[in-house]
C-alpha cells in the first residue's frame, strides 16, 4: 500500500470511553470512509452519565440524554449502530470483564480496522490531563484487539454465542499527539462539526466550528492538506496475509 492516506478499509469498529469522544477525534475520517462504502460501528464504554453537571438530573436521565445524542451524532456521520457497554462513567478501568465485552463486539462485527485512543497519553499540551476513562478505554481496546480477539482459546466461551476468533488488520490510534498517518477530511469536516453539535448537553452555547477547523487545519498543514485527522497506525496483518485469509475483501 504505497499511500496509507488513501487506504479504504471494508469495515471499522471505533471504541471510545464517552459519547462525544469520537466526534472530537476521528468522526471526520469515519464520515470520509463511510461515504466511500466502509461499514462502521461504534462501541462506547460508558453512557457519559456524570458528564452533565446538573444536580436536577439523575444519572439515569443524564445517560439517556447522552446516549440519544451519541446516536444522533453517529447517524449524521453515517453510522447506524452504536453499542453502549454501560461501564461506570468517571470510574472506568481496563478490567478483564471490559476486555471480554470488547472481544465480544470485535468477534461479532469482525472489523478490518479498530480505532481507539492512546493508552499511554497522560498529558495533552500544557494545560490538559487526558481523562483516565480515555486511557482505560484505550488500554482495554488495545488488549482486546490483540491478542485476545484473535486467540480462539481466550474467552473460548464466546464460541457458544457463535463468535469465532477474529484478528483485525490494523489499529488506528487517535489523539492530538498522533502524526503518523494523515487522512484528508476536507470533504467531511462539516459533517464532523455537525455531528459534534448533536451533543447539545456538552456544547451548551459553544459553537465548535472554529476550534475544530483550527485543529484540523493545524494537522493538515504538516502534509500540505486543508483539513486532516492524524493517527498512529499499527499493522497486525500484512496485505498479503490479509488477502489470503479474507479473499472476499
Amino acid at each position: 500500500m504505497s499511500d496509507p492516506s488513501c487506504y479504504l478499509p471494508e469495515s471499522v469498529l471505533v471504541i471510545a470511553a464517552h459519547p462525544d469522544d469520537i466526534e472530537f477525534t476521528c468522526a471526520g475520517t469515519i464520515a470520509h470512509w463511510v461515504k466511500q462504502g466502509t461499514r462502521a460501528e461504534y462501541v462506547i464504554c460508558t453512557s457519559g452519565d456524570v458528564g452533565i453537571a446538573d444536580l436536577n438530573l439523575t444519572k439515569q436521565q443524564a445517560a439517556e440524554i447522552r446516549e440519544s445524542e451519541a446516536r444522533n451524532a453517529a447517524a449524521i456521520t453515517g453510522v447506524t449502530n452504536v453499542v453502549f457497554l454501560h461501564e461506570p462513567d468517571g470510574l472506568l478501568t481496563a478490567t478483564l470483564e471490559l476486555r471480554k465485552k470488547l472481544v465480544r463486539e470485535i468477534r461479532r462485527f469482525k472489523p478490518e480496522v479498530i480505532m481507539c485512543g492512546d493508552p499511554t497519553a497522560v498529558w495533552s499540551g500544557e494545560s490538559h490531563i487526558n481523562h483516565p476513562d480515555h486511557r482505560a478505554a484505550a488500554l482495554a481496546a488495545v488488549d482486546a484487539a490483540f491478542p485476545a480477539a484473535g486467540q480462539p482459546h481466550l474467552f473460548a466461551e464466546l464460541r457458544e454465542e457463535g463468535l469465532e476468533a477474529h484478528k483485525p488488520r490494523k489499529i488506528y490510534i487517535f489523539g492530538r499527539s498522533q502524526n503518523g498517518t494523515f487522512i484528508d477530511i476536507d470533504d467531511s469536516i462539516e459533517t464532523k462539526i455537525q455531528a459534534l453539535r448533536a451533543h447539545k448537553s456538552q456544547m451548551g452555547d459553544w459553537d465548535p466550528s472554529e476550534r475544530i477547523k483550527q485543529w484540523a487545519a493545524e494537522k493538515a498543514a504538516e502534509k500540505g492538506m486543508h483539513y486532516a485527522e492524524a493517527f498512529r497506525v499499527i499493522t497486525l496483518e500484512t496485505d498479503e496475509t490479509w488477502q489470503r485469509l479474507h479473499p472476499e475483501s
